[in-house]
């Protein structure tokens, strides 16, 4: 058999489902959990499977007072930090890369410095920090979506400057020069060319700053206490109670959560496949 020719490959292929088994069942319990009625989710012996499905749990989630307000929130704070993310992270590594000025080399370490600082050791200053701009621009202080744009901003775009900045590297220098023989000014060769050779690397930086923005519950707890700016993680706060928690409410809620991550990595999936080979022919 063609198996017993390849061990190594077929020992690979098995190592790899075993991971992807092993990746996807917490996944699988989550929408089991959800599916389960009360009883089987409290149950002492929980079984991997359920014959008596029911959608209780996502009609309690789906019912809890301004769930829709919730979910429009995180949408909204999800998808303006993505484009911005994507604009001035694209802009930032053009101009690390494609010129030269006194500081470059220091502000590519600052780049490199402020993704090892932990979360939660800069919680408490950009408290105050939003408390602060929120008395000049009250749209971006606390209590507001924007005071959340702007954080998120802040820990995205370290990262995805300094992964662009490898996509803009890549391309080499003489390819501008050839467009600029052809007439092409430095505007139209950056966003005509330059942008759809790099689109691998924006997407792939858009799909972590939206997960990234779209699943925080720290940041939302500590900058937003008034229930019209609250995103949808603290939408399933509410199930968890100090005599029981509501798990397959939570699990439920959790479900909903992921489903709107999944449309996005799989829309943006196809243009990354796209991107990539756009850039092999390029």
């Amino acid at each position: 058999m063609r198996w017993l020719r390849r061990p190594g490959r077929a020992a690979a292929e098995v190592l790899t489902v075993v991971i992807a088994g092993v990746v996807a069942f917490p996944l699988y319990w989550m929408v089991l959990t959800a599916l389960k009625p009360e009883g089987e989710v409290l149950s002492a012996n929980p079984r991997p499977w359920t014959l008596a499905p029911t959608w209780d749990n996502f009609h309690r989630v789906l019912t809890v007072s301004g769930f829709g307000r919730f979910f429009l929130n995180s949408v909204v704070v999800a998808l303006v930090v993505v484009a911005l993310s994507l604009v001035l992270s694209f802009l930032a590594a053009v101009a690390l890369t494609r010129f030269r000025f006194r500081g470059r080399t220091v502000l590519l370490v600052m780049l490199l410095v402020a993704q090892m600082v932990p979360v939660e050791a800069l919680t408490i200053p950009l408290f105050f920090v939003m408390r602060i701009v929120g008395e000049t621009a009250p749209v971006f202080g606390v209590n507001h979506l924007g005071s959340l744009v702007l954080v998120h901003l802040a820990f995205s775009l370290p990262f995805a400057v300094w992964m662009l900045r490898g996509f803009v590297a890549a391309v080499p220098v003489e390819l501008e020069e050839a467009a600029a023989l052809d007439g092409a000014s430095r505007f139209r060769f950056t966003w005509q060319v330059l942008f759809p050779i790099v689109a691998p690397g924006l997407v792939a930086s858009s799909v972590l700053s939206f997960i990234h923005a779209w699943n925080d519950f720290l940041f939302a707890k500590t900058f937003v206490t008034v229930e019209e700016s609250q995103t949808l993680p603290l939408a399933i706060l509410v199930f968890f109670k100090p005599d029981q928690n509501d798990w397959g409410a939570i699990m439920a809620g959790s479900t909903l959560m992921t489903i709107p991550v999944l449309v996005f990595f799989v829309l943006v999936q196809r243009r990354l496949v796209s991107g990539l080979a756009g850039a092999v022919k390029g």
